[in-house]
């Protein structure tokens, strides 16, 4: 097993982008990047090999996030304050409200999806993760998270239409 410099140096950046795109705060993420791998240096001897190391160590990640929120610590279901500094060139007012719109809409779509399909479109969206990393992170594989994702939109286009027709 590696020591946990390298862990850490090989980890920590999938840890922190996973938890950014569950609470849109940078603070928040690096604080529970830091406690996570606090948690893992305790409980290392309690891994065992049956996931990947990353989809642990996200894992841990996550139960930190869920028990600070269950503890009454603010939590965020979705960063809509990354839409506040999308920088916009040369756009009129009116451009840009119909941009954030758009934006609100895309994001309150991907709420009604499952929970497997909601976390792909949000790290491969939000985090810009590739399908590889999005697949470590959830213990799955890369054509799943692809596949995931491809079939996340479609049903986002679907319901779109069907919006659209009533």
């Amino acid at each position: 097993m590696q020591n946990m410099e390298e862990i850490y140096s090989k980890y920590s950046e999938i840890v922190y982008k996973y938890i950014f795109c569950l609470t849109g705060k940078k603070e928040i993420a690096e604080e529970i990047v830091q406690e996570t791998f606090l948690v893992a240096i305790e409980n290392i001897n309690k891994f065992q090999g049956k996931c990947k190391i990353s989809t642990w160590l996200c894992q841990v990640a996550k139960y930190i996030w869920f028990n600070q929120y269950r503890k009454g610590k603010k939590r965020k279901e979705f960063p809509i304050s990354t839409l506040e500094n999308t920088v916009f060139i040369e756009e009129t007012v009116e451009d840009i409200v119909t941009q954030k719109e758009e934006k609100i809409n895309l994001l309150k779509k991907i709420q009604t999806l499952n929970e497997e399909t909601k976390n792909v479109m949000y790290l491969r969206i939000l985090g810009n993760l590739e399908y590889e990393e999005i697949g470590e992170i959830l213990g799955k594989n890369a054509n799943w998270a692809r596949v995931t994702f491809f079939r996340g939109k479609q049903k986002m286009k679907g319901e779109g239409k069907d919006e659209k027709r009533m």
